[in-house]
């Protein structure tokens, strides 16, 4: 008696079949998985914002901030204020102009190094790897060679012997920044070329150049991506490292090293001289290692799960 009560307390739901097979969880590709995952880490987004500030602040600063070379001996090393928001320097220079300029300096050395490192790293890695056999270990020996000299003293060596331009500097940290970026493809490369859909394409006669092209390197794209955002950081602070011992960006061309190297020059009488740049260089770094761990996580299957 007391079981047929208990049954009466429920309610038979009807059996819709339609509604059992019916899938209410959205289906997402990869790429919108990848997007949610990068949305849902707050610092992440908010260095990503960061990083988007200071790229416009790059561009379009000095369109409206031109005049960073001016000098005015009447109004030298004053603090900040209503008509230098960040104050002069000894010359009587405008800070803040100066930084404005000085970011679009440091960010194009960044952002042109590490692009040219990447397509170069790429291709080479990916040709090592899908060639195998002696080409690769060959292609290997060759960046053993160049990695066993560190690559702060063929830099240094470099811009020793030529002229502290952009131009120097980019090419001393490309001669040697892509050989990271080319073993970490080839390692990708190896791995993804026994896979079936490759040897299928070499069955159905796709040549090796469109195997790599077109089914290999896609398929690293994603540690490639976290590779480049968390490189660039380290082209621009070997940029301030070698402008801030004189061996980089000169005066009176503007970069956050020959900046740093100013303000130390007048610490502790002023301290906006030198705290100014390297609190904008030091969120920039931030900045930009916090995005690339949130990208690495996103870009990650199972950290997305």
């Amino acid at each position: 008696m007391a079981e047929k009560t208990f049954i009466k307390d429920f309610t038979k739901i009807p059996k819709d079949v339609k509604a059992s097979q019916k899938i209410n969880r959205v289906s997402l590709t990869y790429s919108q998985g990848v997007i949610r995952t990068l949305k849902q880490n707050k610092a992440a987004m908010i260095s990503l914002g960061f990083i988007l500030f200071i790229v416009l602040v790059a561009i379009f600063g000095p369109i409206f901030l031109p005049n960073y070379q001016k000098t005015d001996l009447l109004h030298t090393l004053e603090a900040p204020g209503r008509q230098h928001w960040f104050g002069t320097d000894d010359l009587g220079r405008d800070v803040l102009t100066r930084l404005v300029r000085g970011t679009r300096t440091s960010l194009i050395i960044g952002f042109v190094a590490e692009t040219i490192n990447l397509v170069i790293g790429t291709i080479y890695g990916g040709i090592a790897g899908y060639l195998g056999g002696k080409a690769d270990i060959l292609m290997m020996r060759v960046i053993d060679v160049i990695v066993s000299i560190p690559q702060m003293i063929i830099m240094i060596l470099l811009l020793t012997v030529f002229s502290g331009s952009v131009g120097t500097l980019l090419f001393a940290l490309c001669l040697t920044g892509w050989t990271g970026l080319a073993r970490l493809v080839r390692g990708q490369v190896l791995a993804l070329r026994e896979n079936e859909y490759a040897m299928a394409a070499q069955v159905l006669g796709a040549s090796k150049w469109k195997v790599l092209r077109t089914h290999l390197l896609p398929n690293t794209i994603g540690p490639i991506l976290v590779n480049y955002t968390m490189s660039i950081p380290g082209a621009i602070g070997a940029e301030a490292y070698l402008s801030y011992l004189g061996l980089g960006i000169s005066i009176p061309e503007a970069s956050w090293g020959n900046l740093l190297q100013l303000g130390s020059n007048q610490f502790p009488g002023s301290l906006w001289l030198f705290f100014t740049p390297a609190i904008v260089f030091a969120l920039t770094m931030l900045a930009f290692n916090l995005f690339g761990d949130g990208l690495r996580d996103a870009l990650d299957p199972q950290m997305r799960r």
